[in-house]
């Protein structure tokens, strides 16, 4: 029997093809064959550094009847180089598949670190980087969505989404109602010409959001809970809660009944209190 071969997980860039590690283009030129997620994307990579590798196509439409065929040549001595648009391959992509079969097949697994949109955009959110939970793509259902956000309301981490830049107007409104008090950044179009951050709370971001189209891969993150979204043990915690929300151009309603939502307290109560003066003014 020949010598296994392996699978090389190549991370390639997010969006300036500058950004490739001389590593991985070694293994590109070496691969017995490229596995990509599209080819047209990376043949655009190859071109630029005068990589000649068979290329072959592997996304989700193909990974289901491919995976098995891969490991076997895999284990015949091929040494196969995959790579995703962009990033690396196995977040949230096809690519999970061939790693895990791989592994499971006890098959050699060398993975090749490069540019990453998660880390990329974390780090220039000026969102806390402690801890992050990245949670992939977001239901496009609008309960299903406010569900499993709700499900996190109460991780202390900077919550990390990938998104279609159709939905991230729509997707930040929902941001906006289930968080209002938090703060929050979109990033898109990483490490490209048009690169935009945008940063403010939810409330503002989705305003801003509203009424634009936006081109590019977009990263969505929202921070961890608010000194506000702790357990109240006093009423100038949803005083303060109520006002910001009011200043952000909610009406009185409104930013009661979010307040009453995010912090679990009942809604004629937060209104009592909202209306209270503050003893301590």
């Amino acid at each position: 029997m020949p010598d296994a071969g392996r699978l090389l997980v190549c991370a390639t860039p997010i969006g300036n093809l500058g950004d490739v590690t001389s590593r991985v283009l070694d293994a590109l030129r070496e691969a017995t064959v490229i596995v990509a997620e599209d080819t047209r994307v990376t043949r655009k990579l190859l071109a630029r550094y005068d990589i000649h590798t068979p290329l072959e196509r592997y996304d989700e439409a193909t990974a289901a009847a491919r995976t098995p065929e891969l490991v076997d040549r895999i284990a015949s001595g091929a040494r196969i180089a995959l790579v995703s648009d962009a990033g690396t391959p196995g977040i949230s992509d096809p690519g999970e598949r061939l790693v895990d079969a791989c592994l499971s097949a006890g098959l050699p697994v060398d993975v090749l670190p490069g540019a990453s949109a998660i880390v990329t955009a974390l780090v220039a959110s000026g969102l806390p980087t402690r801890a992050f939970y990245f949670g992939g793509f977001l239901p496009r259902k609008a309960g299903e969505l406010r569900r499993t956000l709700r499900s996190l309301s109460a991780l202390d981490a900077t919550l990390i989404y990938y998104e279609s830049p159709r939905r991230t107007s729509a997707t930040m409104a929902a941001v906006a109602e289930v968080f209002p008090l938090r703060r929050a950044a979109m990033a898109r179009e990483l490490t490209k010409l048009h690169e935009e951050v945008l940063r403010g709370s939810t409330v503002e971001l989705s305003s801003a959001l509203e009424d634009r189209e936006l081109k590019g891969e977009v990263v969505l993150l929202i921070g961890p809970p608010s000194p506000a979204e702790a357990p109240v043990t006093d009423e100038n915690a949803v005083r303060e809660a109520v006002a910001q929300l009011i200043v952000a151009g909610l009406t009185r309603k409104d930013a009661v009944k979010r307040v009453a939502a995010e912090l679990g307290v009942p809604r004629n109560d937060v209104y009592r209190i909202a209306l209270e003066p503050n003893d301590a003014s």
